[in-house]
Protein backbone atom coordinates (compact mmCIF):
# COMPACT_ATOMS: atom_id res chain seq x y z
CA UNK A 1 0.00 0.00 0.00
CA UNK A 2 1.49 3.25 -1.06
CA UNK A 3 1.45 5.85 1.86
CA UNK A 4 2.82 9.56 3.10
CA UNK A 5 1.89 8.57 6.16
CA UNK A 6 4.86 8.86 8.78
CA UNK A 7 6.11 5.26 9.64
CA UNK A 8 7.22 3.69 13.16
CA UNK A 9 8.29 0.60 14.63
CA UNK A 10 8.34 -1.10 18.06
CA UNK A 11 10.33 -2.61 20.24
CA UNK A 12 9.21 -5.02 23.12
CA UNK A 13 12.03 -5.58 25.77
CA UNK A 14 11.13 -8.27 28.27
CA UNK A 15 12.22 -12.03 29.05
CA UNK A 16 8.62 -12.85 30.07
CA UNK A 17 7.44 -12.29 26.56
CA UNK A 18 10.41 -14.45 25.49
CA UNK A 19 9.69 -17.24 27.43
CA UNK A 20 6.21 -17.15 26.65
CA UNK A 21 4.66 -16.52 30.45
CA UNK A 22 3.32 -13.21 29.31
CA UNK A 23 1.69 -12.88 26.12
CA UNK A 24 2.29 -9.83 24.75
CA UNK A 25 -0.75 -7.20 24.25
CA UNK A 26 1.00 -3.66 24.09
CA UNK A 27 2.38 -4.30 20.37
CA UNK A 28 -1.33 -5.48 19.43
CA UNK A 29 -2.90 -2.29 21.07
CA UNK A 30 -0.36 0.28 19.75
CA UNK A 31 -0.47 -1.60 16.12
CA UNK A 32 -4.46 -0.40 16.25
CA UNK A 33 -3.70 2.93 17.51
CA UNK A 34 -1.37 3.96 15.23
CA UNK A 35 -3.32 2.28 11.93
CA UNK A 36 -6.73 4.75 13.02
CA UNK A 37 -4.04 7.55 13.81
CA UNK A 38 -2.49 6.93 10.21
CA UNK A 39 0.53 6.06 11.37
CA UNK A 40 2.29 2.61 9.08
CA UNK A 41 3.74 0.20 11.22
CA UNK A 42 6.58 -0.90 9.94
CA UNK A 43 8.39 -3.73 12.24
CA UNK A 44 8.15 -4.88 15.33
CA UNK A 45 11.57 -6.64 17.35
CA UNK A 46 11.24 -8.38 21.10
CA UNK A 47 14.59 -8.32 23.06
CA UNK A 48 15.68 -10.23 26.24
CA UNK A 49 16.19 -8.27 29.40
CA UNK A 50 19.57 -7.95 28.30
CA UNK A 51 21.76 -4.25 28.31
CA UNK A 52 23.56 -4.96 25.33
CA UNK A 53 20.75 -6.45 23.12
CA UNK A 54 18.66 -3.44 24.34
CA UNK A 55 21.44 -0.78 23.35
CA UNK A 56 22.16 -2.67 20.14
CA UNK A 57 18.19 -2.94 19.25
CA UNK A 58 17.71 0.57 19.96
CA UNK A 59 20.93 2.31 17.87
CA UNK A 60 20.23 -0.17 15.13
CA UNK A 61 16.53 1.46 14.96
CA UNK A 62 17.43 5.04 16.03
CA UNK A 63 19.93 4.93 13.31
CA UNK A 64 16.72 4.53 10.73
CA UNK A 65 14.35 7.23 12.23
CA UNK A 66 13.78 9.79 9.16
CA UNK A 67 14.36 6.83 6.77
CA UNK A 68 12.90 3.21 7.14
CA UNK A 69 10.22 5.48 9.85
CA UNK A 70 10.14 8.13 11.37
CA UNK A 71 8.93 6.58 15.28
CA UNK A 72 10.11 4.56 17.65
CA UNK A 73 8.02 2.73 20.74
CA UNK A 74 9.49 0.90 23.34
CA UNK A 75 7.37 -1.32 25.81
CA UNK A 76 8.85 -2.53 29.11
CA UNK A 77 10.99 -2.42 31.58
CA UNK A 78 11.02 1.44 33.19
CA UNK A 79 10.10 -0.22 36.28
CA UNK A 80 11.32 -0.25 40.05
CA UNK A 81 13.10 -3.73 40.10
CA UNK A 82 17.06 -4.60 38.96
CA UNK A 83 16.18 -5.85 35.84
CA UNK A 84 13.95 -2.40 34.48
CA UNK A 85 17.15 -1.90 32.46
CA UNK A 86 15.26 0.15 29.94
CA UNK A 87 16.30 3.76 30.69
CA UNK A 88 19.90 2.49 31.25
CA UNK A 89 19.99 1.40 28.04
CA UNK A 90 18.34 4.45 26.70
CA UNK A 91 21.04 6.68 27.78
CA UNK A 92 23.61 4.51 26.67
CA UNK A 93 22.78 4.10 23.14
CA UNK A 94 22.01 7.66 23.05
CA UNK A 95 25.44 8.31 25.32
CA UNK A 96 23.96 10.57 27.60
CA UNK A 97 23.43 10.48 31.13
CA UNK A 98 20.95 9.01 32.94
CA UNK A 99 20.06 11.19 36.12
CA UNK A 100 16.95 11.34 38.78
CA UNK A 101 15.02 14.03 36.71
CA UNK A 102 13.14 16.72 38.90
CA UNK A 103 10.14 16.59 37.08
CA UNK A 104 9.60 12.99 36.89
CA UNK A 105 10.37 12.90 41.05
CA UNK A 106 7.67 15.72 41.71
CA UNK A 107 5.07 13.64 40.27
CA UNK A 108 5.89 10.60 41.87
CA UNK A 109 6.61 12.22 45.59
CA UNK A 110 2.89 13.98 44.53
CA UNK A 111 1.49 10.49 44.27
CA UNK A 112 2.95 8.69 47.11
CA UNK A 113 2.16 11.77 49.54
CA UNK A 114 -1.26 11.55 47.81
CA UNK A 115 -1.79 7.66 48.70
CA UNK A 116 0.87 7.08 51.72
CA UNK A 117 3.67 5.43 50.18
CA UNK A 118 6.93 5.50 51.35
CA UNK A 119 9.54 6.96 49.07
CA UNK A 120 12.23 4.05 48.73
CA UNK A 121 15.64 4.03 46.39
CA UNK A 122 13.42 1.42 44.65
CA UNK A 123 10.73 3.45 43.53
CA UNK A 124 12.71 6.77 42.70
CA UNK A 125 14.08 4.50 40.07
CA UNK A 126 11.44 5.25 38.08
CA UNK A 127 12.36 9.04 38.21
CA UNK A 128 15.39 8.17 36.39
CA UNK A 129 14.99 9.52 32.69
CA UNK A 130 18.33 10.30 30.09
CA UNK A 131 19.05 14.27 30.09
CA UNK A 132 17.51 15.37 27.22
CA UNK A 133 14.58 13.25 27.34
CA UNK A 134 11.20 14.80 27.41
CA UNK A 135 8.12 13.13 29.71
CA UNK A 136 5.06 10.71 28.79
CA UNK A 137 2.19 11.01 30.87
CA UNK A 138 0.94 8.34 32.78
CA UNK A 139 -2.35 8.67 34.44
CA UNK A 140 -2.83 5.42 35.94
CA UNK A 141 0.32 5.03 38.03
CA UNK A 142 1.82 8.69 37.57
CA UNK A 143 5.54 6.91 36.83
CA UNK A 144 6.46 8.35 33.53
CA UNK A 145 7.69 7.52 30.55
CA UNK A 146 9.62 9.77 28.07
CA UNK A 147 10.80 10.61 24.77
CA UNK A 148 13.95 10.85 23.25
CA UNK A 149 15.55 11.90 19.74
CA UNK A 150 12.54 10.07 18.55
CA UNK A 151 11.97 6.99 20.58
CA UNK A 152 9.24 6.65 22.91
CA UNK A 153 9.73 4.57 25.91
CA UNK A 154 6.80 2.96 27.55
CA UNK A 155 5.94 0.80 30.25
CA UNK A 156 5.41 -2.66 29.94
CA UNK A 157 2.17 -2.73 32.01
CA UNK A 158 -0.72 -3.38 29.93
CA UNK A 159 -2.88 -0.76 31.95
CA UNK A 160 -0.14 2.04 31.92
CA UNK A 161 0.72 1.26 28.05
CA UNK A 162 -2.58 1.81 27.27
CA UNK A 163 -2.51 5.11 29.42
CA UNK A 164 0.90 6.48 27.71
CA UNK A 165 -0.27 5.75 24.39
CA UNK A 166 -3.35 7.73 24.91
CA UNK A 167 -1.30 10.49 26.15
CA UNK A 168 1.37 10.25 23.59
CA UNK A 169 -0.37 9.46 20.05
CA UNK A 170 -2.47 12.22 19.73
CA UNK A 171 0.76 14.33 20.37
CA UNK A 172 2.71 13.12 17.41
CA UNK A 173 2.52 13.60 13.78
CA UNK A 174 0.07 11.66 11.97
CA UNK A 175 -1.80 10.48 8.68
CA UNK A 176 -4.55 9.44 6.69
CA UNK A 177 -6.04 6.05 8.13
CA UNK A 178 -6.84 3.35 5.74
CA UNK A 179 -9.93 1.95 4.48
CA UNK A 180 -10.87 -1.75 4.66
CA UNK A 181 -13.01 -4.22 3.29
CA UNK A 182 -13.32 -7.66 3.51
CA UNK A 183 -14.83 -10.34 1.34
CA UNK A 184 -15.48 -13.23 3.15
CA UNK A 185 -15.98 -16.42 0.82
CA UNK A 186 -16.19 -20.16 1.54
CA UNK A 187 -13.59 -21.30 -0.55
CA UNK A 188 -10.08 -22.14 0.28
CA UNK A 189 -6.83 -19.71 -0.28
CA UNK A 190 -5.97 -21.62 -3.17
CA UNK A 191 -9.18 -21.49 -5.07
CA UNK A 192 -8.83 -17.65 -4.90
CA UNK A 193 -5.61 -16.97 -5.34
CA UNK A 194 -5.51 -15.94 -9.13
CA UNK A 195 -8.64 -13.34 -9.07
CA UNK A 196 -6.76 -11.77 -5.73
CA UNK A 197 -3.52 -11.60 -8.17
CA UNK A 198 -5.07 -9.77 -11.26
CA UNK A 199 -6.70 -7.30 -9.05
CA UNK A 200 -3.82 -6.38 -6.87
CA UNK A 201 -2.07 -5.96 -10.08
CA UNK A 202 -4.75 -3.67 -11.53
CA UNK A 203 -4.72 -1.63 -8.44
CA UNK A 204 -0.84 -1.24 -6.94
CA UNK A 205 -1.37 1.73 -4.40
CA UNK A 206 -4.03 -0.85 -2.41
CA UNK A 207 -2.67 -3.35 -0.55
CA UNK A 208 -4.43 -6.96 -0.63
CA UNK A 209 -4.53 -9.86 1.52
CA UNK A 210 -6.04 -13.60 1.79
CA UNK A 211 -6.52 -14.52 5.34
CA UNK A 212 -7.55 -18.53 5.67
CA UNK A 213 -9.98 -19.86 8.45
CA UNK A 214 -11.90 -23.12 9.20
CA UNK A 215 -15.34 -23.10 10.70
CA UNK A 216 -18.48 -25.56 11.24
CA UNK A 217 -18.88 -25.09 7.12
CA UNK A 218 -15.39 -25.63 6.04
CA UNK A 219 -12.55 -23.65 4.84
CA UNK A 220 -12.85 -20.01 3.91
CA UNK A 221 -10.83 -17.17 3.16
CA UNK A 222 -11.19 -13.57 3.66
CA UNK A 223 -10.05 -11.31 1.83
CA UNK A 224 -9.07 -8.19 2.45
CA UNK A 225 -8.58 -4.81 0.20
CA UNK A 226 -6.82 -2.05 2.61
CA UNK A 227 -6.28 1.63 1.24
CA UNK A 228 -5.87 5.43 1.64
CA UNK A 229 -8.52 5.95 -1.19
CA UNK A 230 -11.75 4.67 -0.12
CA UNK A 231 -13.06 5.12 -3.97
CA UNK A 232 -10.01 2.63 -5.30
CA UNK A 233 -10.85 0.37 -2.52
CA UNK A 234 -14.82 0.20 -3.20
CA UNK A 235 -13.57 -0.44 -6.78
CA UNK A 236 -11.08 -3.05 -6.01
CA UNK A 237 -13.69 -5.10 -4.13
CA UNK A 238 -16.01 -4.65 -6.88
CA UNK A 239 -14.13 -6.16 -9.22
CA UNK A 240 -13.03 -8.70 -7.17
CA UNK A 241 -16.50 -9.43 -6.58
CA UNK A 242 -17.42 -10.15 -9.78
CA UNK A 243 -14.45 -11.67 -10.32
CA UNK A 244 -15.02 -14.52 -8.22
CA UNK A 245 -18.61 -14.60 -9.19
CA UNK A 246 -20.18 -12.63 -6.19
CA UNK A 247 -22.69 -9.43 -5.98
CA UNK A 248 -20.98 -6.60 -6.71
Amino acid sequence: MQSDNPTAAILVIGDEILSGRTQDTNSHHLAGVLTSAGIDLRELRVVADDHDAIVAALRALAASLGGAWDLVFTSGGIGPTHDDITADAVADAFGVELVVNDAARDILQRRWAETGVEITPARLRMARIPVGATLIDNAVSAAPGFSLGGVHVMAGVPSVFKAMTDWLVPRLPTGRPPVSETIEVMRPESEVAGELLAVARSFPALSLGSYPFHNAQGYGTNLVIRGLDGDQVAQAKAELSRALGLPA
